[in-house]
């Protein structure tokens, strides 16, 4: 994929882009799509233009937090099977921009293979006003505990671990409360992946 993108940055944090993308796929139709969009710097700039390093912190963005979320998990299938989830999550902050967190999760259904399992990940974290907006994406492995032996189609899972690679936001509306939204995705070595959606409530201390 090659891209070719123009910008202009206006003198508050507003930007005009437009970018255009080139594919070539190895035994497909290759592609080209042009965009057009806007976008705002999260970091204030100096100046005119793009803000050229991002702010240096002295502390952890993360002390210590628990998350309780509800959401869907979809199975990337023709039908896309789709049923409530649920997970509490830990999380604490190890080092300036680095987050671990330690996940409950129950997939949910019978759409899956795996039922309810555990999740570790690793976080690179940034936060932005006034640390009240975060923004992360995680990685790590995912060990189911129970499967789900009554799927459609006899469909059987092939194995227990996975790995999960996540997207997540959270907005501190107060010093002890926060809300937080994430997308997951679970990543297997057959034909069972799915997304995970979810949003919920947080406490810090």
């Amino acid at each position: 994929m090659f891209t070719l993108r123009a910008a202009y940055y206006f003198d508050n944090r507003w930007i005009a882009e437009m970018k255009l993308n080139r594919v070539q796929a190895s035994g497909g139709p290759d592609t080209t799509v042009l965009l057009f969009g806007v976008g705002y710097q999260l970091d204030a700039p100096n100046g005119h233009g793009p803000h050229a390093w991002p702010s240096a912190r002295t502390g952890n963005i993360t002390d210590n937090e628990v998350t309780v979320m509800l959401g869907r998990t979809i199975l990337n299938s023709l039908d896309s099977e789709s049923n409530l989830a649920e997970s509490i999550e830990y999380r604490r902050g190890l080092w300036h921009y680095l987050d671990f967190t330690a996940t409950y999760l129950h997939e949910g259904g019978h759409v899956q293979s795996r039922r309810d399992g555990v999740a570790a990940q690793l976080w690179a974290t940034r936060a932005f006003f006034n640390d009240k907006l975060t923004l992360g994406v995680g990685a790590g492995p995912y060990l189911s505990i129970t499967q789900n032996d009554d799927l459609p189609q006899n469909r059987t899972g092939d194995g227990r671990f996975a790995g999960l690679v996540s997207v997540s936001a959270s907005y501190r509306m107060t010093d002890r409360w926060l809300a937080r939204v994430t997308w997951n995705r679970m990543v297997t070595h057959y034909d069972r992946d799915a997304d995970i959606i979810e949003a919920g409530i947080g406490m810090r201390f």
